[in-house]
């Protein structure tokens, strides 16, 4: 081979050499991107094990009652995950159906503190249709509310003093919480109100979807009460006030179904 190659010209050999570096290279780009893939690849299943919310798939289907009376049903869904600016977030709907109105609201948030990120909302009611779309800026502790009605459109901008949560999303935020002993308080920063919620007392709660051993929350001034299972599922089972008329929202069935990607 040292013969063959000291038999070249000058030209063939410099033509040869310049070859096998090409060749060289090009191997090694191939070796870079392979592990570079796996290495992205390897990322987004850690990121998504990190971030995915261990309640992808459920279905909690209320009763909306005021005052005894039956109104109408709600339904919250955590769904399949979505990406918004390169974050993983959690995904979920809430559906609210009364005689002739309709409220959907589609929830992204992050998926360990369930602060809110961006909301998306249609109401149909027996005369309009609108839209509102709610961005949260969470470092900087503002959202901004805006509402699309036919051709107009207003924005509200509200400035808080700490991150900013989501009624819907509240009985979700104590879920991972390790051990809940009355007592327990943690506070509250809603867009339009500022309070404490505390656990006060564990309690039997019968509704249509079976009878459970409940945390009950209540806020501080009184406005929200909240009861969530006292098992392993943590499962919000009642919550007085979360609504935008303060309805009260009872179990009624509760599903668990992973939802296709």
């Amino acid at each position: 081979m040292v013969n063959i190659f000291c038999n070249m010209s000058k030209k063939n050999r410099i033509f040869l050499i310049v070859f096998i570096c090409v060749i060289f290279v090009s191997a090694v780009a191939v070796v870079v991107r392979s592990c570079r893939i796996k290495a992205d690849a390897k990322e987004r299943i850690s990121k998504t094990i990190e971030d995915d919310s261990p309640f992808r798939g459920e279905t909690i289907t209320y009763d909306i009652k005021m005052g005894g009376v039956n109104l109408g049903k709600a339904v919250f869904q955590h769904m399949a995950s979505a990406e918004i600016n390169g974050k993983l977030l959690s995904k979920a709907s809430f559906e609210t159906n009364l005689a002739r109105f309709k409220d959907t609201e589609i929830i992204y948030s992050d998926p360990k503190t369930f602060l809110p990120v961006k909301i998306d909302r249609d109401i149909v009611n027996w005369f309009s249709r609108e839209k509102i779309t709610e961005d949260y800026d969470q470092e900087n502790f503002k959202v901004t509310i805006t509402k699309y009605n036919g051709s107009k459109q207003n924005k509200l901008v509200i400035q808080k003093d700490s991150v900013i949560q989501n009624a819907i999303l509240l009985p979700h935020s104590v879920r991972r919480v390790g051990k809940l002993d009355p007592g327990y308080i943690f506070s509250v920063n809603l867009p339009n109100r500022k309070l404490q919620m505390k656990l006060v007392s564990l309690e039997d709660i019968k509704t249509g979807g079976g009878t459970f051993k409940a945390y009950h929350f209540e806020s501080l001034p009184r406005q929200i009460e909240i009861w969530i299972s006292a098992d392993e599922n943590r499962i919000p089972i009642k919550m007085q006030g979360v609504g935008a008329f303060g309805y009260l929202l009872v179990l009624k069935e509760y599903a668990f179904k992973l939802p296709k990607e």
